[in-house]
């Protein structure tokens, strides 16, 4: 099988494999995508979370992004982890000389065992600007409460959310529902011309490392291949419940998810 579509992520890597740009680079590959990469920190992690962040410098970050797509074009772009101002700012200057106008935001702020991995004028320099300047922010329930400023209890507050988001300068919304309480997972996509809401049965695991690179990287490559953003993000949705339904159960804390979910082996590799 040939790629069918050339993805660059920019994001911080993850030394257990499970979330970051290793998850992004499997995500992508096993939705038939090809991965190109601009690491944005390094980071010492496993299941049971983060021993230490290791930033590279913004201007390494740009020259990987700008050598990267100025070889081989990227049909759509993700963003992962920008941990500082500085990040934000050289990334955003890239942006514009690349002109790409399929790319993925997800915000990542909190690592799944709980470490912060976003300092507080990074937070306001992406809700004022950088959110402005990407097709698709993919926000879960902490981020994006961060990110408006007020709690978020049930669907009715992701919606007003999202509205609260597009107000801000978003021109795409994601929320996704996995931190609320109940049988269902309601992921609300916003936009000012439509609302859709994403039903789906909770599934109860804690091997959810890694679910939002995940998603983001999966709806990007979707969306590289040239499908709308409603497909893309449906699509999306499917390949990690499948991914978090196979509960691979791989280390003490929170596990990776199983991106391996839509690849069958063929023959002469079994």
């Amino acid at each position: 099988m040939k790629p069918r579509t050339k993805i660059l992520i920019i994001a911080g890597s993850d030394s257990s494999g499970g979330a970051g740009i290793q998850a992004d680079i499997k995500t992508v590959t096993s939705l038939g995508g090809y991965a190109m990469t601009a690491v944005t920190a390094i980071t010492a992690q496993n299941t049971t979370g983060v021993s230490s962040i290791v930033a590279i410098p913004p201007k390494e970050i740009s020259k990987q992004i700008l050598f990267t797509a100025k070889d081989i074009k990227p049909d759509a772009i993700k963003i992962g982890m920008l941990h500082s101002r500085q990040v934000i700012m050289q990334v955003l200057s890239s942006l514009k000389k690349i002109n790409n106008k399929k790319v993925v935001l997800d915000p990542v702020m909190v690592a799944k065992g709980g470490a912060k991995l976003i300092n507080d004028e990074a937070i306001k320099i992406l809700k004022n600007q950088l959110i402005r300047e990407v097709f698709l922010i993919t926000p879960n329930i902490p981020e994006a409460e961060v990110l408006i400023g007020r709690k978020i209890n049930n669907t009715d507050d992701m919606i007003l959310a999202g509205y609260t988001l597009l107000y801000l300068g978003a021109k795409n919304v994601l929320i996704k529902g996995g931190h609320l309480a109940g049988k269902l997972v309601n992921d609300v996509l916003i936009n000012n011309q439509e609302l859709h809401i994403f039903k789906n049965k909770k599934l109860h695991t804690k091997n959810t490392h890694g679910t939002g690179c995940t998603l983001s990287s999966a709806i990007t490559t979707f969306l590289g291949c040239g499908k709308p953003l409603y497909k893309s993000c449906e699509l999306g949705i499917n390949y990690v419940n499948d991914a978090i339904r196979s509960n691979l159960n791989f280390g003490k804390g929170h596990g990776p998810v199983n991106h391996l979910t839509s690849v069958e082996l063929n023959k002469k590799f079994k």
